[in-house]
């Protein structure tokens, strides 16, 4: 009685674990088809006027958080960040480039800005989040589906200046930033 009961439970396990593996893999299939069907419905609208849906945003959001940080993980930053002269340089670099999407104290965002989705962050309040190696892998590889390009055509040593000047602009005004953007005019006729 013992050896027969014995098989019996092990082949009512054996059909347990295959009505669950077969659970699971049906659950996969159902929700790849329903993925399929909702890309090829059309029924997701990416027009840059509509935002997203919350999960969405909160998918997307959360990808771009951790994707950054897992990436920026192992650079360092160099030393002397601080340092007026590479804030200059790292303003000139902005002023050309960035001031156009994020704005500047004192300086409104570009018309462009305006039609871009997700809108372009307000970095007086985004940079405080980031670290310095996270401003720099930002910089120089941008983010998808953003807007934010890729400054992989200009130095690490300027990526770097505008990583200095980023970390000061949360507490900067309208007065620094013109003394500022000045004295980057005055650097670029030096050289």
């Amino acid at each position: 009685m013992c050896a027969s009961s014995s098989v019996s439970e092990s082949g009512s396990e054996g059909r347990s674990l295959r009505a669950i593996i077969t659970a699971i893999l049906f659950t996969g299939v159902v929700v790849v088809l329903g993925g399929l069907a909702l890309i090829y419905s059309g029924l997701y609208d990416v027009a840059a006027t509509a935002p997203h849906w919350e999960v969405t945003r909160w998918v997307l959001e959360t990808t771009r958080i951790r994707s950054i940080k897992v990436r920026a993980a192992g650079i360092e930053a160099p030393l002397g960040l601080d340092d007026p002269a590479k804030v200059v340089i790292g303003v000139e670099h902005y002023a050309a480039h960035c001031a156009v999407c994020h704005g500047a104290p004192g300086v409104p965002r570009g018309d462009i800005a305006r039609g871009l989705y997700p809108f372009p962050a307000d970095l007086r309040k985004a940079v405080p989040l980031y670290s310095q190696a996270e401003l720099f892998w930002i910089l120089k590889h941008g983010i998808k589906m953003t807007g934010m390009p890729a400054w992989t055509d200009h130095s690490d040593e300027e990526l770097w200046a505008t990583v200095a000047f980023l970390q000061k602009l949360p507490g900067m005004n309208e007065q620094d930033y013109a003394k500022l953007v000045a004295a980057s005019m005055a650097h670029e006729h030096h050289h």
